[in-house]
């Protein structure tokens, strides 16, 4: 999404190796649930003026299914932006020492957590079913030894090259650490 970040608290030195959002697959499922929901009183208001040809010459209905249609699209639409500022506001940063999980949980609601890369125990992907094997997207789960026991990238692109782009930091991290400590 955006080509630049920083850390504002970021360790001297520290530099970034990657940064993940979730597959651009989801993004283009949500858009298009939602043009279906969107498609939804256009059918139903069709459908009553066939049952119901004599709906639109009484006085109150027609201006009552107008400010319905209405209601549940503006309803809809704010669905929409919620769910798209959540996939796009979603991030893993992947950095040297750390990894920081910036999650959207609400409109005003953020979350940030952080694990280093010498606290991570087990890393696995995880790819479910006939879309996420094809499309080549799903889940990386890390397990630490830290408060935050899981950390979980959910549907993310090409899991097996982050997995593995993370196996290698963490070992590099604890050959580092192993060296350091002698």
């Amino acid at each position: 999404m955006f080509s630049t970040y920083h850390l504002s608290d970021a360790l001297p030195e520290e530099k970034i190796i990657t940064v993940i959002h979730r597959d651009i697959f989801i993004a283009i499922k949500r858009i298009v649930f939602f043009v279906l929901l969107l498609a939804l009183p256009i059918v139903l208001i069709y459908m009553l003026r066939l049952l119901f040809p004599n709906l639109i010459e009484i006085a109150w209905a027609w201006p009552l299914l107008l400010i319905l249609a209405s209601s549940y699209l503006l309803f809809i639409w704010l669905l929409f932006f919620f769910s798209l500022l959540d996939y796009s506001l979603d991030v893993w940063i992947v950095t040297d020492i750390r990894i920081v999980d910036v999650r959207q949980d609400g409109l005003f609601s953020r979350s940030i957590a952080e694990v280093r890369l010498d606290k991570i125990q087990d890393i696995s992907s995880q790819a479910n079913g006939f879309f996420q094997t094809f499309l080549k997207y799903g889940n990386v789960i890390v397990q630490t030894a830290s408060e935050r026991n899981v950390l979980i990238f959910e549907e993310v692109d090409n899991p097996e090259n982050i997995r593995d782009i993370l196996v290698k930091l963490v070992d590099k991290e604890h050959v580092e650490h192993v060296t350091h400590n002698k």
